[in-house]
């Protein structure tokens, strides 16, 4: 048990998955997960264990932003011992070629800063996603026929973004899409040595302001934890 986790110890599987929203955590558990049961609810954020074609699987919301996320991805890593952490959520595309609904698999993910950078300080350090889970998810999402991209990320300090000449300097640079929590994800992965991923749904689109209907979302989110819990398993 931990200051925001009340899990004991024993019921968080090594693998873990990480949406933002607990109520998703909720429901990816019931959808995809055999003999789920919630194991945290401190502070309403709800996380549920159960197996996934026989293997053990943790499903924990993290909050929105990178600040939430460490806290729930430190103390998933330090005190329950998890070794691989995949992100899964919604992303703002910002490519003419992603289409709301694509699947975007994240290679890295830019940031102006993130929870870490008080230990970089200067040094501009550029976290990235684990090979082997990247490629792992990669084939999985082919083998669904999933619409899928693969390459660079923005992660967001802001929702609420006023910096019009950013996002044209990013899209310029080909970033794919904008979320909020990978670039720490991938820091802590980095810093304790685990593997860590984002798999990410495009809900909508800077440029086109084409929006996902909220009765889409369901079937598009659930292709991106299929995704997710693929590459965690693959051989």
């Amino acid at each position: 048990m931990t200051v925001h986790i009340g899990a004991a110890p024993g019921d968080i599987a090594e693998t873990v998955l990480l949406p933002g929203d607990p109520y998703r955590a909720k429901w990816a558990a019931e959808t995809f997960l055999q003999d789920a049961k919630c194991v945290n609810e401190v502070r309403g954020m709800l996380g549920f264990t159960g197996t996934y074609k026989g293997n053990p699987v943790t499903i924990h919301g993290s909050g929105m932003g990178m600040p939430s996320l460490s806290i729930y991805a430190n103390e998933l890593i330090r005190d329950y011992g998890a070794k691989t952490l995949i992100r899964i959520g919604s992303c703002g595309g910002m490519q003419k070629q992603v289409k709301v609904r694509d699947v975007i698999i994240a290679m890295t993910a830019s940031s102006l800063s993130t929870p870490s950078s008080g230990i970089f300080k200067e040094f501009n350090f550029a976290p990235c996603a684990d090979y082997g889970l990247l490629s792992a998810a990669v084939a999985a999402a082919k083998a669904k026929g999933t619409a899928t991209h693969v390459g660079g990320i923005y992660s967001s300090d802001v929702f609420y973004d006023e910096r019009p000449d950013l996002n044209e300097q990013m899209t310029r640079h080909g970033i794919l899409g904008v979320e909020m929590e990978a670039a720490e994800l991938y820091n802590l992965a980095a810093r304790y040595g685990r593997r860590a991923l984002a798999v990410l749904t495009v809900s909508d689109h800077l440029q086109t302001g084409e929006a996902l209907p909220s009765e889409d979302r369901e079937k598009s989110f659930g292709d991106m934890v299929e995704i997710a819990l693929d590459a965690a398993f693959q051989d």
